[in-house]
């Protein structure tokens, strides 16, 4: 209000007459009081503002580009680079605190946590999500969501499978329960929960979560939901023989994608036709698809969504016979690391503040991409096996086998457990084989379940 009057060239009096006194005016600008709701309409009408503005220090006109920003920012994530995203997300995080508007603070930390899911740092994805859903602690649950589905899919890329269903399923049973059958909302969980659903073997309760997407998806207006949940579905339909419908779903989303030029989305759906061809014994195609989404997520610098894609070409390069190519791909998705800071800072990198220690860039890791890492390990097992290593097939075999027990992917262990029996059946170690079998079995008889027992409870049904 000083601030303002004196732009003005307004006396306190001036400012204050009639309904006020100048010594009133001193006092609200010495910050001593608060004005009321009348006096400061009087007092904006006189500065030529508005309350809102005159009583958080922001103009409408502040918030608005600031919300502006944030479309372009997110419009950069969906057809640029992450780290590009990242960078515009971050000064509008930092504008968005100064201005004190906590659900554009929100909308900033969830556009970083997806930047960094991109670019594969899941500890940093995690920390922003959560960060957004303090922020709305006191929003209603459907606002929460994005936050909740955000960090299920970083603990789900990491390889917690039961913890990634664990919040999915919790939101969703708490919805439900309160009557809060918002579509976008409930859209966002059940399509989040088929990936890690499908990965533990539950493929039933995968099916049902595309049912319910399926039904809902009428009612939902934005078409990047619409896609995702096409998307989604896709997984149950080849578990089910459907790779035909499958497809026809992935194309509906690709053309959706196509439409939004919403680039890393369109790149998983070339990845899912890939993987469709693969299961359909179509492996040129699938090799021509898979290609098409390493170039579009590596353009994109998707570090860790491209290596997950690397392991599935590798795994069409071996049944295609190019065996070399296969093992070529896959040696440096599981190499270590890079230099700690402590070797950084020796090399002469400046002593770069303290502070955490960068995530990887690329490579797979029992913490990053546990069920690719598995999966890596399991072609490199079949290599060397076809080569006639056993003893480095098997060291394959048994890291595969600690990566997928860790995540709890039942769904690839008995098929291992099978390879593993098999070998040490061959080496005549007959006793270890038989154990091998009857963990593989184990698996193949409890498919996987989740923290929280019975299914979440579905939506009812509109009529």
């Amino acid at each position: 209000m000083l601030r303002l009057r004196t732009e003005r060239g307004l006396t306190q009096r001036q400012l204050a007459e009639p309904a006020y006194t100048a010594a009133y005016v001193s006092t609200l600008e010495a910050g001593r009081v608060r004005p009321s709701d009348a006096a400061l309409r009087h007092l904006a009408e006189r500065l030529g503002t508005s309350p809102d503005e005159l009583a958080t220090g922001r103009s409408p006109r502040a918030a608005t580009e600031l919300r502006m920003g944030l479309t372009d920012a997110r419009r950069t994530l969906a057809t640029g680079a992450a780290r590009d995203a990242a960078d515009a997300f971050a000064a509008l995080l930092d504008r968005a605190r100064h201005l004190a508007l906590p659900a554009e603070q929100a909308t900033a930390l969830l556009g970083l946590g997806d930047c960094a899911l991109e670019s594969g740092e899941l500890a940093t994805a995690r920390q922003r999500f959560a960060e957004a859903e303090r922020l709305l602690a006191d929003e209603p649950l459907p606002r929460r969501v994005p936050a909740i589905r955000g960090r299920a899919t970083a603990h789900l890329l990491a390889g917690e499978l039961r913890y990634s269903c664990y919040l999915l399923e919790s939101a969703l049973d708490e919805l439900n329960a309160a009557g809060l059958h918002d579509p976008d909302a409930l859209l966002l969980l059940y399509t989040a929960a088929i990936a890690p659903y499908m990965d533990m073997g539950a493929h039933a309760r995968a099916a049902q979560a595309a049912e319910l997407a399926l039904a809902l998806a009428p009612r939902v207006a934005d078409p990047v939901l619409v896609a995702g949940m096409h998307r989604g579905v896709a997984r149950t339909l080849i578990a089910e023989g459907r790779t035909a419908e499958a497809d026809a779903s992935l194309a509906k989303a690709q053309e959706l994608y196509q439409q939004l030029h919403i680039h890393t989305e369109l790149a998983h759906c070339h990845w899912m036709r890939g993987y469709v061809h693969a299961q359909d014994g179509d492996l040129p195609r699938a090799e021509e698809e898979l290609r098409t989404a390493r170039s579009m997520l590596a353009s994109k610098r998707a570090a860790l969504f491209t290596v997950q894609v690397e392991v599935e070409l590798a795994d069409v390069l071996r049944r295609r016979g190019k065996t070399d190519e296969a093992r070529e791909l896959l040696r440096p998705l599981l190499a270590t690391p890079g230099p700690t800071r402590a070797e950084s800072a020796a090399a002469g990198q400046d002593g770069a503040a303290a502070g955490p220690a960068p995530e990887p860039a690329g490579g797979l890791t029992a913490e990053r991409g546990a069920v690719h890492a598995g999966g890596a390990h399991r072609l490199l097992g079949l290599i060397a096996e076809e080569r006639g290593d056993l003893e480095a097939a098997e060291e394959h075999y048994c890291a595969a086998l600690s990566l997928l027990e860790r995540s709890g992917a039942a769904g690839d262990l008995a098929d291992l457990c099978r390879l593993l029996g098999d070998l040490l059946r061959r080496t005549g170690r007959v006793e270890a084989a038989l154990d091998a079998y009857r963990t593989g079995l184990g698996h193949r008889a409890a498919p996987g379940t989740t923290t929280l027992g019975p299914a979440p409870a579905g939506p009812p049904t509109p009529h």
